[in-house]
Formats: structure tokens, sequence, C-alpha cells
């Protein structure tokens, strides 16, 4: 039986192309630098964030706690949205591996703006841990983008107090997709930056880490010590590779079919629809509806043929992807129409 699978973009399948590169990948050993696959994709993704190097990871949580290690010492303050994944997901590993505090910053609608990071820095005192890191977003986890002056005025603050610079870019050519910019573009700003290749990009394994060389090289270090050394890793790297020539051109299809399962959603009764200024690819909604309505909808939605998550703080969140199709999106609209009629 196919599912229609709207849980997340990780879901994704690689494509058969990835499948046969991987087959046909040529390879080394990564860990004495001779995988030349492995190479072209590092090379690749340095190139597209406009960085002097970066580095394969197999998550991006793992690309994300290398950033904060090799930017940091510790007892360092970093900081954060009060929703980033990094305090939210990563599941302390901030402070278990690099020993630093997460200061997290809460705002509206999840951007960090000049103002809340000029209040959230620590002042320079004895007691004080020093603010040394700014982790932002783009795109947000809300399903929104930043816009691009906003970041530039963000990351410009915060280089004016001292401190580095990482992003979370996990759905980085997402965020470009719906500003309509390029990747480069959009981490100019910050000294480091992170994205997944095994999201919307259907790649099935890995993140790239992107920085300057000295950093990367460290970073590399860091990455040994936590186990993630590996050898033959061009058959990872391959559909890597394709992922970045090819599927980060069509993520707008994505977002294109988000726009539309929002405006089908938006006709049922009952349902409704959070807008955002930049959309992705992500449709968020609230059920005017009994809460056993509510609580099985996740059930009832899987015996129609349709994998989706249950309701996180009050919100559901449908993902569109690559493998789910506009048709797809019009038999998840009758499903809901019928369950909560």
């Amino acid at each position: 039986m196919r599912y229609i699978d709207i849980r997340s973009d990780t879901v994704t399948q690689p494509t058969p192309a990835m499948r046969r590169a991987m087959a046909e990948a040529e390879v080394g050993d990564d860990v004495y630098g001779d995988d030349p696959t492995m190479a072209e994709l590092e090379a690749l993704a340095a190139q597209m964030t406009g960085k002097e190097a970066a580095l394969f990871v197999p998550s991006g949580t793992m690309g994300n706690q290398l950033a904060i290690m090799t930017h940091t010492s510790r007892g360092d303050d970093v900081l954060c949205g009060r929703g980033a994944h990094i305090f939210v997901h990563e599941v302390g590993a901030s402070a278990v591996l690099s020993g630093v505090t997460l200061n997290p910053i809460v705002s509206a609608d999840g951007i960090l703006y000049p103002e809340l990071v000029a209040a959230a820095i620590r002042e320079e005192d004895i007691h004080c841990p020093p603010s040394t890191l700014l982790c932002v977003e783009n795109a947000l986890a809300t399903g929104d983008a930043v816009p691009q002056a906003v970041m530039e005025e963000t990351c410009d603050l915060a280089r004016s107090h001292g401190m580095h610079i990482h992003m979370d870019g996990a759905r980085l050519f997402n965020a470009a997709a719906a500003l309509d910019l390029d990747a480069k573009t959009l981490a100019a700003p910050v000294d480091s930056v992170m994205f997944c290749l095994s999201k919307g990009l259907c790649a099935p394994v890995g993140s790239m880490l992107a920085g300057p060389a000295d950093f990367i090289a460290r970073a590399r270090k860091n990455r040994k010590l936590l186990g993630g050394g590996m050898r033959q890793d061009g058959v990872l790297a391959a559909p890597g590779i394709i992922a970045l020539r090819e599927m980060t051109l069509r993520l707008g299809e994505d977002h294109q079919n988000a726009a539309l399962l929002g405006d089908l959603l938006d006709q049922i009764p009952g349902v409704r629809v959070r807008r955002q200024k930049h959309p992705i690819n992500m449709v968020f909604f609230t059920l005017d509806a009994p809460e056993e309505v509510q609580l099985t909808l996740q059930d009832r939605l899987l015996d129609r043929g349709i994998k989706a998550n249950g309701r996180s703080e009050g919100e559901f969140r449908f993902v569109t992807n690559h493998d789910v199709t506009p048709g797809d999106l019009g038999e998840v609209a009758r499903a809901m129409r019928d369950i909560l009629s």
C-alpha cells in the first residue's frame, strides 16, 4: 500500500538517480582525506554557501553541536531563539558536549530582532558568563523564512559585541526559495552555517557544516572526537551532490503545494490555517473540533492511508515534499473533510 506521508520532509525517499550514484560512487577513506566523492560534495557545499570550506556530518544535530563546540569555550553563554532546534530538540547536547549555557530569547514570531539580541547579551561582570555565540535559524521551525535585511541587522549587532554567529539552516534552500535569494546571500552574514541534505533535498543521510577553513579544520577534529570519522562515505556524498545540484532547484514546487494544501484546508469548516509572511513547505492549523476528534485525527488519517503527526502545542503541521503530489493533497483534504464532518 502506498501511503501519503505528510509528517515531515525528512521522509523523502532517495531518487532513482541517487540510488544509482550511490552504487557507482568512487570512494576512498575519508579519515585519510582521500574519498574523492566526499571531497567534491564538500567543495560544492562551500561554494554554494560562499564559505571557504565545508564538512559532511551524519545529522543536522551533529552539525549544530560541532559549530557550538568549535566556536565556544566551556562556560560561555550562547544566545538562541526560544523555539530554536538547538534549545528544544537537541537533547541538551550543548551542555553535555560543550559545557555552555543556552540563553533562549522569546520572540512573538520567532525572529531574533536586533533589539531582542541586544537585551539578551550578558553584561561584563564577574558573575556573568560571556556571551560569545549567537545561533540564528533560517528557515524557522514555524514554517517562515527570515527576511534578509533583518538577519543582516541582527548579525551586525551581535558582531559589534564580538560574538560569533552560527546559522541553523536545516532548510536553508527552502528559505532561499521563499525569499527569492540564493543560499550564498542568506549565509553571508554568519560565520558558519549548517544545512540538511536529508530533508526536502531527498538525500538519504547527512548534513553539511560550512565556514572558514580554520574553523572547519577544528570542526573536523571535533567530529572525530564525537565518533563521526567515516571511511568510504562517498556512497553518502554521491546523493548529496545530486541533492545540491538538482533538488535545490525544485523546492518551489513543495512551497506551491503547501499553499494549495493550505487553501484546501481553509475551505473545511472547523479548520483554521495559520498564514506566514514568507512561507516554505509547511502548513500549520488548529481545529475547532471536539477533543476526541483532535486526539484521534492522526489514527483516523492513517486509516485512510495518510501518515501525519498529531497535535503539538495546540497546532497540527502538515509538510509537503518531493514524494507528495497535488493529487495526494486533494486526498488529504477529502479525508479531513470526511473526518471532521
